[in-house]
């Protein structure tokens, strides 16, 4: 089956002029293999020192910040108290977010997306851009909070 990526990380690095040191290059094959799951920096590192062990946590947190500020990778914010990594998507997707475990599902729904651009339109926007997070539990599992029996 024939990959319509554009690139690797590393090339899409090259390309926009950076200099991909063999630890920059170790820390973008890291973040590709892993891009599913949106591992936070300390996993990389993890990762990445196995790889090489000269690589330090501060090396991965720059390294990340130069990717991000490129515009290669994205940073999200799932309400763990920790940021986590993507590689910038080929097609446009959201995220539902699994409360009990963390785990992280992308999927892309046309009637939202219809009904995003149809609400920015009758506020009087065009909509460029959009991030969508749902947070929730399974409903096989779902099951109130000790907190919100309390009176």
């Amino acid at each position: 089956m024939a990959d319509d990526r554009q690139s690797t990380l590393a090339d899409l690095c090259i390309a926009k002029g950076m200099r991909m040191t063999e630890q920059r290059r170790i820390i973008a094959s890291v973040i590709e293999q892993a891009s599913d799951r949106h591992p936070d920096v300390e996993e990389l590192y993890r990762r990445a020192a196995a790889i090489d062990s000269r690589i330090s946590i501060s090396t991965v947190y720059r390294t990340v910040k130069l990717f991000e500020d490129a515009g290669i990778i994205e940073r999200h914010d799932f309400r763990d108290g920790r940021s986590r990594y993507e590689t910038v998507p080929d097609e446009h997707h959201d995220h539902l977010i699994d409360l009990r475990t963390g785990k992280v599902i992308e999927f892309r729904n046309e009637d939202i997306e219809a009904l995003q651009e149809l609400i920015a339109k009758r506020l009087g926007y065009r909509l460029v851009d959009h991030r969508l997070e749902l947070y929730g539990v399974p409903l096989a599992d779902a099951r109130p909070d000790a907190g919100d029996d309390a009176d």
